[in-house]
């Protein structure tokens, strides 16, 4: 009479990819470090074999020929174990966890570069995230971010990054962190020297900063909801510091995401902005999970020393998940923090749209052609005032003047668009100068009688000149 073999004895191997499959993969890798590969395919509309292209076509092949089964990738950059489906990368993912043998994750470029990303330290429960309960936190500051427009209604990226970064320090860590700069640069920091040496100096040094901000709690910040609600000090720090990366993140990257997706249209309002725009484009585009330890999933053995990549920002579009690991943390079991920051996110671009309407400068796509990929350094945004809103009279002295777009090669559409923007910015000139010339202090003599009718006449050039642009922009648009 014979034993019954073992689960472990009987599972099968990962089948390892063929090597055509293997090198077209590392192709595709190792050509996100030459940007001008894909000006060929993208000048004669050839998506197909763009970088992206390729690398989502091959992970499609794999999908549909493996029949969703993990395949053994041999790459450049390492081997890897790549699930081609997200219910069969979810399955496997916990699996591991379950057995206790998942590593810490780090993230993997679309070149093969890895970078760290910050730890994720479970909460007790789910924030409380009910609408408009923490929009009055972060106001201030996107209204700040907003005034600082240049002239000709664009937003830089570097003022982006610093207004939301003081939005994720006063909802994450309290009011009194919102001008604390060297906060985020040593969150920033720790996060990327995650699994390194190194890592435990930095997360030190974070701990030491974050303390006299926990000692006395902001009970509007998330650090004050979780002190009250039981949390300790310590695990309260680590909970924190990882929250506000991954708020950091997501106000930084898919906050803009979200604001280009509802200037093209393709979204009906913030919370399915931000929502569509980390099913599109997940901060975490891409992660390698090393396994600790050997187990079987679903008859599939997978050994130790084994790193399994899972990359939803790397898949066709409708092959793009709904499930799967946290798109801002990584986590494969789900993460309250990056939940957190989704719904912090959603309020920040409320909060815009409530204001300016975003006009989307670079790079030019439209609701039916959307790009498979969608760098938040890239974009260049506009904000022109929201239909509807009244102006306040005041003259726009002191605004910094327009500034030319320091990138060539636009379409006329996205030209179009800035033109319509500075339009809308020269008709509240007008509007601000005809204002002026109302107020009752210019009736008390001659001089101020003529000083009016300046200014009146400076706000008929100003009406005029933007009749001129709008009818300019109009021809870009086509």
């Amino acid at each position: 009479m014979t034993t019954a073999e073992s689960p472990a004895t009987t599972a099968r191997r990962p089948a390892t990819a063929w090597p055509l499959e293997n090198a077209v993969f590392s192709a595709a890798m190792l050509a996100h470090r030459l940007p001008w590969t894909d000006a060929p395919a993208r000048a004669l509309g050839l998506d197909a074999l763009t970088r992206d292209g390729v690398r989502g076509g091959l992970l499609a092949h794999l999908r549909r020929t493996r029949s969703g089964r993990p395949v053994r990738l041999r790459t450049a950059f390492g081997t890897f174990l790549v699930p081609p489906s997200a219910d069969g990368a979810a399955g496997l993912l916990a699996a591991a966890e379950e057995a206790g043998v998942l590593g810490a994750p780090s993230g993997l470029t679309p070149g093969g570069l890895r970078y760290g990303l910050s730890p994720h330290v479970p909460l007790e429960r789910e924030v409380p995230v009910a609408r408009g309960q923490w929009a009055a936190v972060a106001a201030e500051d996107v209204d700040a971010v907003i005034a600082a427009r240049r002239g000709d209604g664009t937003l830089d990226r570097d003022t982006w990054r610093r207004g939301t970064a003081r939005v994720a320090r006063r909802v994450v860590v309290g009011a009194a962190a919102a001008e604390d700069t060297l906060l985020s640069e040593m969150a920033a920091r720790a996060s990327a020297e995650s699994g390194s040496r190194t890592y435990g100096a930095r997360s030190a040094a974070l701990a030491r900063r974050l303390a006299p901000y926990l000692a006395d709690p902001d009970p509007a910040s998330l650090a004050g909801w979780l002190l009250a609600d039981g949390a300790e000090p310590e695990a309260a720090g680590a909970a924190v510091a990882h929250a506000l990366a991954v708020v950091e993140g997501a106000v930084a990257g898919t906050a803009p995401q979200a604001l280009a997706l509802l200037a093209v249209g393709s979204v009906a309002g913030p919370g399915e902005a931000v929502g569509e725009a980390l099913r599109r484009y997940p901060a975490v585009g891409a992660a390698v999970y090393p396994v600790e330890g050997a187990f079987v999933w679903e008859g599939l053995a997978v050994e130790y020393g084994t790193e399994i990549l899972w990359a939803p920002g790397w898949a066709p579009e409708e092959d793009r998940p709904g499930r799967g690991p946290s798109a801002l943390c990584g986590s494969p079991s789900g993460c309250a923090a990056a939940h957190f920051a989704e719904h912090i996110a959603e309020e920040v671009v409320r909060r815009v749209v409530a204001t300016v309407h975003p006009v989307l400068i670079s790079p030019s796509f439209s609701a039916d052609r959307l790009p498979d990929t969608l760098d938040p350094d890239t974009l260049l945004l506009a904000f022109r005032e929201a239909d509807g809103l009244i102006a306040d009279g005041r003259v726009t002295v002191g605004l910094p003047t327009a500034v030319p777009v320091p990138v060539r090669g636009f379409a006329p559409a996205a030209y179009g668009a800035l033109a319509h923007a500075s339009a809308d910015r020269l008709e509240r000139h007008a509007e601000s100068l005809a204002a002026c010339a109302g107020n009752s202090g210019w009736d008390t003599d001659e001089a101020g009688e003529r000083f009016r009718m300046t200014l009146l006449g400076h706000a008929e050039r100003c009406a005029k000149a933007a009749g001129d642009v709008r009818r300019a922009a109009k021809r870009l648009a086509g």
